[in-house]
């Protein structure tokens, strides 16, 4: 069964977060609270959404996808950006990721987004070879770019002073 997430899930979704942050060999880079997940998912404002795959017999949770809307100024149309797609290990093979990539996609449909997207690791050739078998298209020309720690602030720092222009102008 897919489903949306719902507050209750919070702590199953930052588990498997760890999980899969200790599977990219990056777990010290995992460090979201419940308070924050909360905050994203669910606060007046959500930065982003979640699907949680969940067992039709014993009620657990198998896996989760983790998206949230981006723009295209080429096609001048919102797409979705999937954060974080993962199935616990004893549930692989078994559909799961297909069926919340599947869901994903008829979101995307329902609401009008033109493209779907997201990374992968260039090492991880299972799912590379799962992605292919449904027909992504990998954009190997693409680089991702990060700026964050001390390179972030040191660039904020130049930063000119930004004018709004007046209410209604």
């Amino acid at each position: 069964m897919i489903r949306s997430a719902t507050p209750h899930d919070i702590p199953e979704i930052r588990a498997m977060i760890r999980e899969l942050a200790a599977y990219e060999r990056a777990e010290e880079h995992a460090r979201a609270t419940d308070e924050q997940l909360r905050e994203a998912l669910f606060g007046e404002h959500p930065a982003a959404h979640a699907l949680i795959a969940q067992d039709d017999d014993t009620g657990g949770i198998l896996g989760f996808a983790l998206w949230f809307p981006r723009f295209s100024t080429w096609t001048g149309t919102r797409g979705m950006h999937l954060e974080d797609l993962y199935v616990r290990p004893q549930a692989r093979g078994s559909g799961h990721g297909k069926a919340l990539l599947a869901a994903l996609a008829a979101l995307c449909r329902r609401n009008g987004y033109d493209r779907f997207e997201w990374w992968v690791l260039a090492w991880n050739t299972p799912t590379i070879d799962f992605y292919r078998s449904l027909g992504v298209e990998l954009m190997d020309e693409w680089t991702v770019c990060r700026l964050s720690g001390e390179s972030l602030e040191a660039l904020a720092a130049q930063a000119p002073t930004v004018v709004d222009p007046a209410p209604g102008g």
